[in-house]
């Protein structure tokens, strides 16, 4: 089991979605506390990614994040724990750690579709979510809500790549 280094917070991936008007992509990252929040915009190719994953879509054809699956599971690595580490210029740095200690720095996004290929967890250091988190109120709840809803009906089509 990976342990948590200092610093760093667990943090589950509420899901994807679209930002209008600009239609860019955003991963929206919550804490366990359940009241921080991260959005990170990405690709329209990573955000597609991260929303087979967590529909647990299987595509006919491998897509990158599942080829480095394969080759992690044929080499019998395993994948410990990914990191957001930093936030610099308003560009995320993260990093993947494997089971033998060995990290390898890494685009966020990357990192998270292959952390929720894996049953990986993943943190975020505390200053990124100070930098960058949104503190979202009980009485804001309802339009989480309404987000998670358009989560749980967005479909990768959805990207138009």
């Amino acid at each position: 089991m990976s342990e948590i280094k200092p610093g760093f917070v667990q943090v589950n991936v509420v899901g994807v979605r679209v930002e209008m008007p600009t239609n860019q992509p955003i991963i929206l990252l919550q804490d366990q506390a359940g009241d921080r929040y991260l959005p990170i915009w990405v690709g329209a190719v990573e955000a597609t990614a991260i929303a087979f994953a967590q529909q647990g879509i299987k595509p006919p054809r491998p897509l990158t994040h599942d080829l480095f699956t394969d080759v992690l599971n044929t080499l019998q690595a395993n994948l410990q724990q990914v990191r957001i580490t930093s936030l610099k210029d308003g560009v995320f740095y993260a990093e993947i750690e494997f089971g033998g200690g060995q990290v390898l720095s890494s685009r966020p996004s990357d990192a998270i579709a292959l952390a929720l290929r894996n049953d990986s967890l993943i943190y975020v250091a505390e200053e990124v979510l100070a930098a960058a988190g949104i503190d979202i109120p009980a009485e804001e709840e309802d339009e989480l809500d309404k987000f998670r809803e358009f989560l749980d009906q967005v479909k990768p089509e959805d990207f138009n790549l």
